[in-house]
Order: C-alpha cells, then structure tokens, then sequence
C-alpha cells in the first residue's frame, strides 16, 4: 500500500493545513477505508473559522471532514460483513458504550458518541481512515460515491421529517433553502407530503428547491415579519401547514415558524443558532403546537440507501463544485463563500469520479 496519507488538519481557529499522517492499522471491530468522497459541511467552515460550535472547541489538531464513502481495503480480526473492495457509505456517529441512549435506539443523544470531525474526534478528510464497521453501510452497485457521501446530509432531512410526522398528504414549510433545506425538501416528497413550501433569501437557492420538487417557493426579504411571512405561506398552501421544518437557526424564522404552523402541528428545529431566542412560546401553546428538537439522526443510513437505490430520491444535483484533496483549502474558500450548494473533495487520486 501506498504511505501517502494525507489529510485536511485543523489547528486552530483560522489555521487549516494540509500534511501527512499515518497509515492506521484497522482494531479488531473496525475496517481500513480509502477514503472516495467527502462533502464540506456548513459545521467544518464553522470550526475553521471560530475554532468552535457552542462547548465543542478545537483544543488540539483535528482531522475535519464526516460526509463521507469510501472503499474497503483493510478489515479488523472480528468483522465479517465487510470485504476488501466494498464500497461503504459511513456513518459518521458511533456510540462509544450501550448506555440507556443506545438501548432505546437513539444513539445520537448519548453524551459519549463518537462523531467523526467533532472535537476531539478526527474526522475523514483524509486519503485512509479507520471506522468502525458496523457504522459503514454497503453502496449498492448503481449508488455512487458522491450519493453515498450524500447520506450524511440526507440523514438530517429524514430524521427531521420522522421527528416531524410527515407522512401521506401532510402539507410542510421549510425555513431555509440551503443543503439542508433542500434535502429535507427531497424527504418530505417522498415520504408523501402533498405540497411543500420552502423560504430563503437567495433566488439562487429558491430557483434550485423549484427544480428538486417544491411546490412554493417563498422569498424572504429582511424587512419581512414573522407574522407576515407566516400569512404568505398560508395563502400559498390555502391553509397553515401540519408541519414546519426550521433549518437556518435564524430568531425570526423560529418566530415564523410558529406562527405559520396550523394548530395541532408540529415544528422540527434543526438549524443551528444562538444559545438563547426570544419566540412566541405562548402562541405555541394555545395552538397545542408541538416544538421538537434535532441532533443529528440515527437509524437512517439504511433507508437513505434505500431510497437512493430505487431513485425515489435524486441528490446529485446537489453537487455544484469539485476539487481534489490537494485543493481542499480552495474547496473551504469557496464554500464559506457560500457558491453553489455542496462542495465535493475527492480523496483518490486514481479515482476522482462521482
């Protein structure tokens, strides 16, 4: 095997660099993987530029990097559902012991997780990477690379439409047309809701969300209020929607949010703001609103493979930039520029193919 293995290193806020590590050598429950494709997550910028995301804070180098495929070449004394040569898609969270968390099935909550690229967890930018096995999932032959990376950020949008209800013919506003946004719009259509309508305010990102499927789209201008947004959305849908799916961490759009969802419906949380917002609590309350919160996902990888294999699901327009690892701080650059929607790294130089 070749030594070069390198990596996208994190040092501290503002000091990204690209240098050599170590080959790994796989444990007995884990595999050596060669890593194909990696998305930047809006989380990676974050670290790079503040050093921080609330308590997690850079305190000594770190691997950055989490959706991600990449091919067996190595594995552990113990795993048997995996071969050299598998292509796996890799789910980034891995608990590190069966606390009450893991035993009712929502391993994302337990305090001790492993997640890749989150201090002090390295993550997979990089050419090799161990993990455990049991969190790598098998990509179908007509999955590529690039889609199995993808199940990261499709994993949020599944989970966030689970903890929201949708099902057949439920009606659902999404806050926020960025990566996020746009694929928690993919999820929401085919786990069967009837009309989606989502927000932004970028045009760019809007004139996307129309091409995936949404049904409105629902520019937002900063001078807008919540309340008024709130009775844009229900004339567009002819009603409030059962469900709202809140995916920037923006006050007003958490305000907007509420007061836009129907009485009785539910409100999913899951961007990323500031610690404290001032919302109409009250109006949640009256109109038995339901707010529920989101970390992460757990118990997706499977079903995102799924809909990705039977192409009910199509994330490959996602895709607007691709560099090679070597060009990974260029690729940083032009995400935290906020062009196009996901950066792809390719990590293999043999291979830099979708």
């Amino acid at each position: 095997m070749e030594k070069d293995n390198l990596s996208l290193v994190l040092h501290t806020k503002g000091d990204l660099r690209l240098e050599q590590r170590p080959i790994p050598e796989p444990r007995p429950d884990e595999v050596l993987l060669q890593m194909h494709s990696v998305g930047i997550c809006g989380s990676d910028v974050h670290y790079w530029q503040n050093g921080r995301i609330g308590d997690y804070v850079v305190q000594k180098p770190m691997v950055l990097g989490h959706e991600a495929s990449g091919r067996v070449v190595k594995v552990g004394s113990s795993v048997t559902h995996l071969k050299p040569g598998d292509r796996v898609a890799i789910e980034p969270g891995v608990p590190r012991e069966m606390d009450e968390f893991f035993k009712s099935g929502r391993y994302n909550l337990s305090p001790t997780v492993f997640f890749c690229a989150t201090p002090p967890d390295d993550g997979n930018l990089c050419r090799y990477y161990t993990h455990n096995a049991n969190f790598c999932y098998k990509l179908p032959d007509n999955v590529s690379y690039e889609e199995g990376a993808l199940v990261e950020p499709l994993s949020v949008g599944i989970h966030a439409c689970r903890r929201g209800g949708v099902t057949l013919g439920s009606t659902v506003l999404i806050c926020g047309a960025g990566p996020i946004g746009l694929v928690t719009l993919l999820v929401a259509k085919s786990m069967g809701a009837s009309q989606v309508v989502i927000s932004d305010l970028s045009a760019d990102r809007l004139a996307k969300a129309k091409e995936l499927g949404a049904d409105f789209v629902l520019p937002v201008k900063k001078e807008d209020t919540p309340q008024e947004m709130a009775k844009r959305v229900d004339g567009l849908l002819g009603g409030m929607p059962h469900v709202t799916i809140e995916c920037t961490g923006v006050e007003s759009c958490i305000q907007t949010a509420i007061y836009a969802t129907r009485s009785g419906g539910v409100v999913v949380l899951v961007g990323l703001g500031a610690d404290m917002a001032t919302v109409p609590l009250i109006t949640a309350a009256l109109k038995e609103v339901d707010i529920r919160g989101v970390f992460r996902y757990c118990n997706t990888w499977p079903v995102a493979i799924s809909m990705l294999a039977s192409k009910r699901v199509n994330v490959k327009p996602l895709v607007t930039h691709r560099f090679p690892l070597e060009q990974a701080v260029q690729a940083f650059e032009t995400t935290r520029q906020g062009i196009g929607i996901k950066v792809m790294l390719k990590c293999d130089q043999n291979d830099q193919n979708p």
